[in-house]
């Protein structure tokens, strides 16, 4: 057995130890598996090594802190409240229109900051109540909730497990949009079809209004929505025209649209706002700061090099067998960083940005995994569900659909990319 086996097993090792049985979260987890790496290594605590992978995320971690003041924002703003409620009169008449609009609607916000959490704790709140009122039972629409969240996670424009693993093989944040679409649009779509199918009948408008009178129905004018558009308008214009577009960078667009949406709603409690969305954030962003120390370890200690060269050796049977233990991991980016990394490795004979996007998926799964069950906790909470086991009992059928999507992806990569590229 190689050293840089035993220093990755360890790792590993303390790792698993940290998160499952000291119950440590997974971003001091990954600080301390990268402390143990860089000791048995014998650098002892290499400071400067552990500061710079630290600060290897950093544009992600701008990248969700600005965002998720922007979109606490427009939540304060009544914005998304209002979206809801036009969603629901728009296609109250057409309910498989209905739910897979509510779906996307949840997953926005995750697709804009990359983070799962925001998604539940944002339109996943405004739109618990209508799932609710239109005859969706409690568990069922918790499970809804929590299953649109990972798709918004996985959803283009920002992802950040594939940010995260792109970080761990210097592959570059380009050329995703097709293939995070791929192993997420698909999967959204059945989730929303099923729980129509199963328990969406004739909705009455009328009824579904009464039971939403608890909710905020002060119509605003048009101008509340400039923030939104403009961030929306902005990033596509520099994926579609950057010949054209002055390039800002995602951070600064959601600076400028927080900005727009203090001017256009005065009233927002910014301050508050800011403090509400940064302890949302800041679990997420303390994972990524240990998964860059992870990362950096690696590099140091030899065993990224190690993974690249052994890799190919691997027969197939195990590397898929690997690849469906990632939403095991119980954390996307955890699982995104120690095992997605070096899978990225093992597939080496593959397109690398079809591979990843189809790992992204199985790692993001494991935000509804226990131990930790984050989405389906949070997803719990929504809708007033004392057990949120029974949230992920639910959702059982969306994520075997979820994961054999991926799985075929990932099985048949280098024939997608070759049709998609």
């Amino acid at each position: 057995m190689s050293f840089e086996l035993i220093i990755l097993l360890l790792m590993l090792a303390s790792f698993a130890l940290s998160v499952f049985v000291l119950k440590m979260p997974a971003g001091v987890s990954l600080i301390i598996a990268a402390l143990v790496g860089a000791l048995v290594d014998g650098h002892g605590i290499p400071v400067s090594h552990l500061v710079e992978g630290g600060f290897g995320f950093m544009e992600a971690i701008l990248i969700i802190a600005t965002a998720m003041i922007f979109m606490k924002i427009m939540e304060a703003s009544g914005v998304l409240t209002q979206i809801s409620l036009g969603i629901i009169k728009a296609f109250h008449k057409k309910p498989t229109i209905l739910i897979i609009v509510i779906i996307l609607f949840i997953m926005f916000p995750g697709m804009l900051t990359g983070l799962s959490s925001t998604c539940v704790l944002t339109t996943g709140v405004l739109v618990a109540p209508i799932l609710l009122a239109i005859g969706v039972p409690r568990l069922a629409a918790g499970s809804l909730i929590a299953m649109a969240a990972v798709f918004g996670e996985v959803a283009p424009p920002i992802s950040i497990p594939v940010m995260i693993i792109g970080g761990g093989v210097d592959m570059p944040y380009i050329g995703f949009t097709v293939p995070l679409l791929l192993v997420s649009l698909p999967a959204a779509l059945f989730t929303a079809i099923y729980f129509r199918i199963k328990f969406v009948k004739k909705i009455d408008i009328e009824e579904v209004l009464k039971k939403l009178s608890s909710l905020d129905k002060k119509k605003r004018g048009f101008v509340v929505y400039i923030p939104l558009i403009f961030v929306i308008f902005y990033m596509i214009g520099e994926i579609v025209f950057h010949d054209y577009v002055l390039h800002l960078g995602v951070p600064l667009i959601f600076t400028i649209g927080a900005i727009l949406g203090i001017i256009f709603s005065p009233k927002t409690p910014l301050i508050k706002v800011s403090r509400e969305a940064l302890r949302m954030a800041l679990p997420v962003i303390v994972i990524l700061v240990g998964v860059g120390m992870f990362l950096q370890i690696l590099t140091l200690t030899g065993v990224r090099g190690y993974l690249a060269v052994s890799a190919l050796q691997l027969p197939d049977a195990v590397k898929y067998m690997a690849a469906s233990l990632m939403p095991f991991m119980g954390s996307a980016y955890a699982s995104a960083s120690v095992i997605g990394v070096p899978l990225v490795y093992v597939f080496i004979g593959k397109s690398a940005i079809v591979v990843t996007a189809s790992l992204v998926m199985m790692a993001s799964l494991g935000d509804l995994m226990p131990p930790p069950s984050l989405l389906c906790a949070y997803a719990a909470q929504t809708v007033q569900e004392e057990n949120h086991f029974k949230i992920l009992k639910q959702s059982l059928i969306p994520i075997a659909f979820s994961m054999i999507t991926a799985l075929i992806v990932l099985i048949f990569a280098e024939e997608i990319s070759s049709f998609i590229f």
